[in-house]
């Protein structure tokens, strides 16, 4: 599989590369960053966004800057991804099955991720992208180890949101969760003021951008440049989104606060990140910290929960028949006998949304296949 993936990305490369330079009227080293400025900033005469010491930024996020008033960056920006899974996953990955046991072993890293998730490495096994095609694609390369067996999936759903809510104690995105709503469109619904019903998918999209961008102290500048609009339009829907959840305004403004008083932010279990950067007197250094402070109790919560869900569903489960395989974040995925696949699922299910009491429900999505790709 990885094989055809291999030959199909070439050709898709090849392709690119032609387009490219059609576009930019010329041909040039496409991973010269030198001859890359020259092309966009020179012979095009776009605007540069961002100057670094050699010159001006070609980065990801430039060209999707960029992107929006002439095609070339939009053609270069699927050249990159196509050349980092060509290189990091299709030639790499088949490199590194273990010649005893036939799988790809990863390593997770319980002291890496400062908010205290795991991370993966030797290979990264949880940046796979799977919203492109080639990425969907390679997680279909990703099978059980045995003929009898499927995987599954058991992905906690917003639950960063979740713990949000619980935190701020916002009465209008609690009762949201406490009726299974679809958060985002119920969210576009009061920042647009119209009924759910007439909330299209550009305002759901919208409104899913803020409501994860406020875990991340999200400021009107980088909103702007997620959803594509003016910054004066960003910084209004903010005002509209904390016009609707009060709750969650009062608690992002009180987090910070309490951070410089006494050093550090908290998880809901008492895990500690002590952020002496709050009191720098860089501004920018101290405004990093402060996105840090609100950013700790939620993410770092959510990946408690999941340690603790982790730890009992691996008690739980059967390893003549079962085996808890890797951890994508807010996912698990087992493999599992064909024949114990749904109470498997059932399992994970019932261990996952009772492993911390918040005060409104942890929900869980689960999914079963024979590949990574199907589970979603």
């Amino acid at each position: 599989m990885f094989g055809r993936l291999r030959v199909e990305i070439k050709s898709r490369l090849g392709e690119l590369t032609d387009a490219i330079f059609e576009s930019a009227g010329e041909p040039f080293k496409i991973n010269s960053p030198k001859q890359l400025q020259k092309i966009l900033f020179d012979k095009i005469g776009l605007k540069p966004v961002r100057k670094t010491k050699t010159g001006y930024s070609t980065d990801v996020e430039v060209l999707e800057q960029l992107a929006r008033k002439h095609p070339l960056p939009q053609l270069l920006l699927e050249y990159r991804m196509l050349e980092k899974l060509r290189g990091t996953y299709i030639e790499a990955l088949p490199k590194l099955v273990n010649p005893e046991t036939g799988r790809i072993h990863t390593s997770f890293n319980q002291a890496v991720a400062a908010t205290g998730r795991l991370s993966s490495s030797a290979p990264n096994l949880q940046n796979i992208p799977v919203r492109s095609e080639f990425g969907r694609r390679i997680r279909e390369g990703f099978v059980p180890g045995r003929d009898d067996a499927v995987l599954v999936s058991a992905d906690y759903s917003q639950i960063e949101l979740r713990v949000l809510a619980h935190l701020s104690g916002d009465e209008t995105l609690c009762e949201a969760f406490h009726n299974d709503a679809d958060i985002h469109a119920a969210t576009a619904s009061r920042v647009f003021n119209v009924d759910e019903a007439e909330v299209t998918p550009e305002m759901r999209r919208q409104a899913k951008a803020v409501n994860f961008g406020v875990v991340y102290g999200i400021s009107p500048y980088g909103l702007a440049k997620n959803i594509g609009v003016s910054n004066a339009e960003a910084s209004r829907f903010i005002d509209r989104y904390f016009s609707q959840y009060p709750g969650v305004k009062a608690w992002l403004e009180a987090i910070p606060r309490k951070a410089v008083e006494e050093g550090f932010v908290t998880t809901l279990l008492n895990r500690r990140r002590y952020l002496p950067e709050l009191k720098s007197s860089d501004a920018n250094v101290r405004r990093g910290a402060e996105r840090m402070a609100i950013n700790t109790p939620v993410q770092g919560s959510a990946a408690d929960i999941i340690k603790i869900a982790m730890i009992r569903v691996d008690d739980a489960l059967d390893s003549a028949d079962a085996q808890l395989l890797l951890q994508v974040h807010d996912e698990l995925i087992v493999e599992v006998s064909v024949d114990k696949a749904e109470a498997t699922g059932d399992l994970l299910r019932e261990i996952m949304e009772d492993a911390f009491p918040l005060d409104i429900p942890l929900k869980v999505d689960v999914g079963i296949g024979r590949n990574w790709a199907e589970i979603h």
